[in-house]
């Protein structure tokens, strides 16, 4: 049931400031609070900071939000995608722990998201992307569905089609409901209604659910979703059980700041992020006000870093103040543009800042759980060994089959499925050239000729071209084989480039 999907939300400006910077104070205090237990198995009993006061510790989950930002500032929000956050990774983001290492060494030899987080990648189920969600949130706040989009763009640099990316998603339509509602279980239910129902992530908080409601003791629910994982990453580091643990102290803690944080810690595994990512929730659900004034003061307002390069990216926020005027004067800017999301036409989730009272409608959760952009978005892009691009004219998605492998004399099946943008060609069938620029020594095979109907109706466009390829090696094949696909349409000025890479 639709339940009248478009609906404007006011947002109270100062409101949203504090939550803004509580978001960032809960995130630090997080990430501080859980460090020296990051990595422990084991259960833990802490009663909160060991850090001495004034002492903020380092924490990568906080670091890459700030070249997100810088990417932001540079580039402006609508117009970044999971290739421009890519770029941005390979220059100021430094560590190649894990999963970043790997989605780093795919994108250096020309594997684009979410290849680059598929390719042997043995840790796109587990927590490098799921802890860097605040600032979609917070630059979409009451827009579930537009953080999302970000996400997942961010997440599948490194994760791929992995739980990795799943979580992000999750968690950041569940921070940027809590801009609005005010019960976590309703921003909790957001965030499972933009996730496969059948995925890991979705089932790891459905348990934590399920315990809770049962009246489970937190400790033994953190003891069945660990069992539960135990079979992903030998249950370590992975994102089920982690993202689980954050829920199980947001439900547990039942608003209260501390005993949320030292639950969600005392987990144990990853307890920097979980603690971060509680204290950023609770922080954007409840404000300053929310935060214990003890805690606040023990910490104070810097921001550590450990993860950018700031040899090359100098111009980061020193402070949690500072990162807040700089993220809300982005979201002030930012507002939903229709000539850009064609697919969000139909669909808005308008937020406005405002001098006035914040005006929330009613039955916002719902709405928010029945548009399926994110689901939409799931389909189209996310599908392992694949790869859309798209210009003014065309979108083209690329399917390799059985990955981007490929050894001397063997045959690679690609398919091509292509579309027209309707929103700025009409309903005007068109006319394609493909052309295959390829390394020396391979040949391809299949048409050179597309015609690309357009439907008579509102989504006129969206009819898919499909062909397949047979790409042939020669006789050596290089580490990194570059293919360049161009499509071009008759009449059209524009072409449509897609690099393929195929490795030997």
């Amino acid at each position: 049931m639709r339940n009248n999907p478009n609906f404007e939300i006011k947002l109270n400006l100062n409101e949203y400031k504090d939550k803004v910077y509580a978001c960032w104070l809960g995130k630090n205090i997080g990430g501080t609070m859980g460090t020296p237990y990051e990595g422990k198995k084991e259960e833990q009993d802490i009663q909160g900071f060991v850090t001495k006061a004034g002492e903020v510790l380092p924490n990568d989950d906080l670091d890459l939000q700030l070249v997100w930002l810088a990417a932001v500032e540079r580039c402006g929000i609508r117009r970044l995608n999971a290739k421009t956050l890519g770029e941005f990774w390979l220059s100021f983001i430094g560590p190649h722990w894990n999963e970043y290492g790997i989605g780093k060494a795919n994108l250096k030899m020309g594997l684009l998201p979410p290849l680059s987080g598929d390719y042997h990648n043995e840790w796109k189920h587990s927590n490098g992307a799921w802890i860097r969600t605040e600032i979609w949130a917070c630059l979409e706040p009451g827009r579930p569905d537009y953080a999302t989009k970000y996400a997942m763009d961010d997440a599948c640099i490194d994760h791929g089609t992995g739980e990795g990316t799943y979580a992000a998603i999750f968690v950041a339509a569940m921070q940027s409901a809590a801009f609005v509602l005010k019960d976590i279980r309703a921003c909790i239910e957001v965030g499972l209604s933009k996730i496969p129902a059948e995925s890991r992530m979705a089932q790891s908080v459905r348990l934590a659910i399920d315990c809770y409601e049962k009246g489970t003791p937190v400790r033994d629910a953190r003891n069945i979703i660990q069992k539960a994982n135990a079979d992903i990453g030998d249950g370590w580091f992975e994102a089920p059980s982690n993202v689980a643990y954050a829920i199980l102290g947001l439900l547990y803690g039942e608003g209260d700041f501390k005993k949320s944080m030292i639950y969600a810690i005392n987990c144990g595994d990853d307890t920097d992020c979980t603690g971060a990512t509680v204290g950023a929730t609770l922080g954007i659900m409840y404000g300053t006000a929310g935060i214990p004034a003890d805690w606040t003061e023990h910490l104070g307002d810097e921001i550590v870093t450990v993860s950018i390069d700031k040899g090359t990216l100098h111009d980061i926020p020193k402070t949690c103040t500072e990162l807040t005027e700089r993220v809300v004067a982005q979201a002030m800017i930012s507002t939903p543009l229709k000539h850009i999301y064609p697919d969000y036409c139909w669909d808005w989730q308008n937020t406005y800042l405002v001098d006035g009272a914040s005006e929330i409608p009613d039955g916002l959760g719902e709405r928010f759980k029945s548009c399926p952009l994110t689901a939409q978005r799931l389909a189209r892009t996310l599908s392992p060994d694949s790869f859309t691009e798209a210009n003014d004219c065309l979108q083209a998605t690329v399917s390799l089959e059985n990955g981007s492998d490929i050894g001397a004399g063997e045959t690679k099946k690609i398919t091509l499925r292509v579309n027209i943008c309707d929103d700025v060609i009409g309903r005007i069938p068109l006319r394609a050239q493909v052309r295959w620029w390829l390394p020396e020594g391979f040949a391809v095979s299949g048409k050179n000729h597309l015609v690309l109907p357009a439907k008579n109706g509102r989504r006129s466009g969206m009819e898919l071209v499909t062909e397949e390829y047979m790409i042939t090696a020669g006789e050596t094949v290089a580490a990194a084989n570059r293919i360049v696909l161009e499509i071009t349409a008759n009449g059209r000025a524009s072409a449509l480039y897609l690099p393929i890479t195929l490795i030997g």
